[in-house]
């Protein structure tokens, strides 16, 4: 059997397990020892193996992955999830369908020292579905607007998914927080947009609240001064190249250490519960990433994303066809598989393909613009039935919401995310003008 045959019989036999609920890490690593068998031997594969698992887990890069994550949970725990949806709240609560607004740019917020979707979606629903509840909003639209606002976690900076893809493909992790900033403003506005309509078709379902005074507004803004704190000084350091993405990650996880425990959320319990929820995230992201790389070894044995790349480059079909045919692949996978593993499972295959095609981009821009489209058409993903994880994590926030009811409350902003990805689809400079903008 030729190495491209056995490539292609490989990703069926990964998607065939995965099918069967084979955990994804184990399905990825079995299926590629497999093929780096076939394609090599037995014995190369335990030479590889007995120092592969070292070298990569003990490169400093990956140490950004780990206080990120801890960063987020220490922020989970230490309760501003309250003060942000309450800022949020004080300023935009007033309008029709306002506290599913303030949701969003509570998740916002949050997510902008959490980098994960599911941790924003989950926080902020304890803080917000109450609220919502209380002042008679739907079902629909109160689990729709979370499990949307949710998804901001994975893009806007610091995101694990983007740290991963960055990995990946050897880019500039800065470059590529940049990168998302502006496609990450642009989800907020699309939501926003999607609730403002939604609310007047049917305005029971997102009545308007009492407007907060301005001395309230004022005074709310005071009560998120160390979210601002820990945004200003991680992001703006690693922008402005005072740390390295790894050192302001470990500078964040203290400036939320100490925020928290100035405001009380955090407990010596509190901080031991972060410690072993990362160390928890932190393993399953690492084995999901050795099983991919021993996956991904065996297709480069295999030389299938090389050959693929040429053949797609020299078969005259238009790049943006291309383009729009691995969108189609992410939202029907998306439907299926969680975040990290697709792009795991995906990117060492798509990347190259890409990367040969024409668009008329710098090669760095080019694989920005790509990273950016993958991410936002991966976040898509989690609120997409029937394996959308946001939609699961608000149903077991609120059991008494009905699962059909979620599905329908996230239309909206399954139209607005299609909408948002024509767009980066048809401006490619959206997603890496910010970068050149400072890179000048």
């Amino acid at each position: 059997m030729d190495p491209f045959t056995l490539a292609v019989l490989l990703v069926i036999a990964l998607f065939i397990l995965i099918f069967m609920r084979v955990p994804i890490a184990l399905a990825m690593g079995l299926v590629g020892a497999f093929g780096y068998v076939q394609l090599s031997s037995f014995s190369s594969l335990k030479a590889y193996l007995s120092t592969a698992w070292v070298d990569k887990f003990m490169s400093y890069d990956l140490a950004v992955v780990p206080l990120f994550i801890l960063m987020g949970h220490l922020a989970t725990h230490s309760g501003i999830s309250a003060s942000i949806f309450g800022a949020a709240r004080a300023w935009i609560g007033h309008l029709r369908g306002g506290l599913a607004m303030a949701s969003v740019a509570g998740c916002a917020l949050f997510g902008s020292i959490s980098g994960s979707s599911l941790a924003t979606a989950s926080t902020m629903a304890r803080v917000a579905l109450p609220e919502m509840k209380k002042h008679g909003f739907s079902g629909a639209l109160s689990s729709g607007s979370l499990a949307a606002g949710g998804t901001l976690g994975i893009l806007i900076p610091p995101s694990v998914v983007l740290i991963i893809y960055a990995l990946l493909t050897e880019q500039n992790i800065v470059k590529l927080f940049l990168a998302a900033t502006i496609p990450g403003i642009l989800a907020v506005i699309g939501f926003m947009i999607a609730i403002s309509i939604y609310v007047r078709l049917y305005p029971e379902e997102g009545p308007t609240s009492q407007k907060a005074s301005f001395a309230e507004r004022i005074r709310s803004l005071g009560d998120i001064w160390h979210v601002v704190v820990i945004f200003v000084v991680v992001l703006g350091g690693i922008y402005g190249g005072f740390f390295t993405p790894s050192q302001g990650a470990a500078v964040g996880v203290v400036l939320t250490l100490i925020m928290g425990v100035i405001k009380g959320g955090l407990t010596v319990n509190t901080v031991m519960s972060s410690l072993i929820d990362t160390a928890g995230s932190t393993a399953m992201i690492f084995a999901i990433v050795f099983g991919a790389d021993i996956f991904n070894v065996a297709l480069a044995l295999s030389r299938m994303p090389m050959e693929t790349a040429a053949f797609i480059s020299g078969s005259g079909i238009s790049p943006m066809a291309v383009m729009i045919a691995i969108i189609v692949f992410y939202l029907v996978m998306g439907c299926l598989m969680d975040s990290l593993s697709m792009i795991l499972l995906t990117v060492p295959v798509f990347f190259p393909t890409i990367m040969a095609l024409d668009f008329g981009l710098q090669p760095e821009q080019q694989a920005m613009w790509f990273g950016i489209i993958s991410l936002v058409v991966v976040e898509l993903g989690l609120i997409t039935p029937p394996v959308g994880m946001n939609l699961f994590v608000i149903s077991a926030m609120a059991p008494e919401i009905r699962m059909t009811e979620i599905f329908r409350g996230t239309i909206p902003f399954i139209a607005a995310e299609f909408t948002r990805i024509v767009i980066l689809v048809s401006f490619p400079v959206l997603s890496f003008w910010l970068v050149d903008l400072i890179a000048n």
